[in-house]
């Protein structure tokens, strides 16, 4: 789920202006579409303010390794900030979020014949 919203949200960022400059707001749930509010904008407070280098999220820091941070993880104080999220590389294992719509629900159950959702 996590790698699909990478891969969606390059193919996306030709088609839609309303999602530039990417790294502000290029964010956006890979099940809806439903775009994320910009992250120079910080009244939310859902992003953190900190990180592995100490800067606001998202920073993008795995760049240098050729990893880019195209996916959104929520942290649980994992850099004494609380539970906030932060942009990381998609090859990182954690666990995901997924979005209940019907859409989804009918693809799983046609997948999988006499599961109980």
């Amino acid at each position: 789920m996590l790698f699909s919203a990478k891969l969606e949200l390059r193919m996306l960022e030709s088609h839609r202006p309303d999602l530039q400059p990417q790294n502000i707001n290029g964010w956006f749930w890979s099940g809806s579409g439903a775009k994320i509010g910009p992250t120079n904008q910080r009244n939310t407070g859902d992003w953190s303010a900190t990180g592995g280098f100490g800067t606001p999220q998202p920073d993008n820091r795995e760049a240098p390794q050729g990893n880019d941070e195209s996916c959104l993880s929520i942290l649980n104080n994992f850099y004494n900030d609380g539970i906030k999220w932060h942009d990381v590389a998609c090859h990182h294992v954690k666990p995901f979020v997924c979005e209940d719509s019907d859409e989804l629900l009918n693809f799983v159950a046609s997948r999988n014949p006499g599961i109980r959702l």
